[in-house]
């Protein structure tokens, strides 16, 4: 790796002695990109951290994750992490050949936080210690508890909820289950697992359109374990639903099948405090006219706009906040949440599901809920790094 592909500068020492040096600034490893199909709205939300984190207070070492797995140290440069001409960026392109041929390792040894770079016929790198990671990555092997195990291990402290809030986020039948059993509003719904799709189709598809005879069409057909409504399709008769099928199963052959909630739907942030969790005001997604629901191209390549904050009734807005608060505490969740819910026609909210590590892209609704709230985007931040720095990492 050439010394002009490190991120480096008059104020960013590199060396592991330089990083333990009294009076340095703390060193916030933003990792990002990753292997899910999640890969390129990573990147742009980690472009937005970047920019925001308050250079005078931390020094900052970008870590890209390829789609096939591989730690690549990469430039930092925010500018070349947005969507650009509707196509999201990528690790690989960002990297350069270059830093793509070398690794990035983090150790293992709580005692160690140093960060490694090799490459083929060359000296380690030591880029010396990380005192937190803020892990902007989304979908399986990031946001599910993945990352958060390594870095458990690892002894770093890190953004965001831990092993279990990350997993049980992640995946939307284990979710259902908490909340039920913490008596939260939860809509209709059915899931296929792998074993039961695969060794008996018919059995399965049969169960789905016995759910679709009680509730009615349209259903939504979504991957159990998938993020930014990848994979998700609106199913208005049966003659869709194999396609549907498959296209969640390509994002993860575990899936879930639901009824459609009509009413309003109202999303609310949830951010850790000194004094405990609180909520955002809330937002609204208005009817998206140009697509079937709120897909992936309206929330990030269309920027369809929610409504901040959301025109509902003080008593609406407190529930709301309310609920919000409890899936958090439910999931046993820390750091940050965003909770997505539907305000049904008889003025019920029902939970959706809740993201662990919620979009934070500068249209994203999350950091834009709490602008209005008070907290403006590089606060926002700076709250996540102080809360995690000053958080244990093990059992808590």
């Amino acid at each position: 790796m050439s010394s002009q592909n490190l991120p480096q500068s008059p104020e960013s020492p590199l060396s592991s002695e330089q990083s333990s040096a009294p009076g340095r600034k703390p060193r916030v490893a933003v990792v990002f990109g990753g292997r899910s199909s999640e890969h390129g709205i990573s990147v742009v939300t980690a472009g937005a951290i970047m920019s925001a984190i308050d250079r005078t207070k931390y020094d900052v070492l970008p870590i890209g994750i390829t789609r096939d797995g591989r730690w690549a140290l990469t430039s930092d440069d925010p500018a070349r992490m947005a969507i650009t001409d509707r196509q999201v960026p990528d690790v690989e392109q960002l990297a350069g050949s270059g830093t793509a041929r070398g690794s990035v390792t983090l150790s293992v040894d709580p005692g160690n936080r140093d960060v490694v770079v090799g490459e083929p016929g060359a000296v380690p790198t030591v880029l010396g210690q990380v005192d937190v990671v803020f892990p902007m990555l989304h979908g399986p092997y990031g946001e599910d508890g993945t990352l958060q195990g390594l870095l458990e291990l690892s002894g770093v402290p890190y953004v965001g909820s831990g092993v279990l809030s990350s997993a049980v986020g992640q995946d939307k039948e284990y979710m259902k289950r908490v909340f039920i059993s913490f008596g939260l509003p939860v809509g209709p719904y059915e899931v296929v697992r792998p074993r039961e799709w695969e060794s008996d189709r018919p059995a399965a598809r049969k169960r789905i359109m016995e759910f679709a005879a009680e509730h009615g069409w349209p259903l939504f057909v979504k991957p159990a374990r998938g993020g930014s409504s990848m994979g998700i399709t609106k199913v208005d008769d049966p003659a869709g639903l194999d396609e549907a099928i498959e296209e969640a199963r390509r994002h993860d052959p575990k899936f879930l099948v639901e009824s459609l909630l009509r009413g309003r739907e109202i999303e609310c942030g949830v951010l850790e405090f000194e004094d405990g969790p609180r909520a955002s005001v809330p937002a609204e997604i208005p009817p998206v006219t140009a697509h079937d629901f709120y897909d992936f191209e309206a929330k990030y390549i269309d920027s369809a706009a929610g409504l901040v904050p959301a025109p509902l009734t003080d008593e609406q807005t407190a529930e709301v906040q309310r609920l919000a608060v409890d899936a958090f505490e439910a999931a046993s969740c820390e750091g940050l949440v965003r909770a997505d819910f539907f305000l049904t026609e008889d003025g019920t909210f029902v939970i959706n599901e809740i993201n662990t590590m919620p979009g934070f892209t500068p249209i994203s609704m999350y950091p834009r809920m709490w602008q209005a709230s008070g907290v403006d985007y590089p606060e926002l931040v700076d709250r996540l790094i102080t809360s995690a720095l000053n958080r244990p990492t093990g059992l808590r």
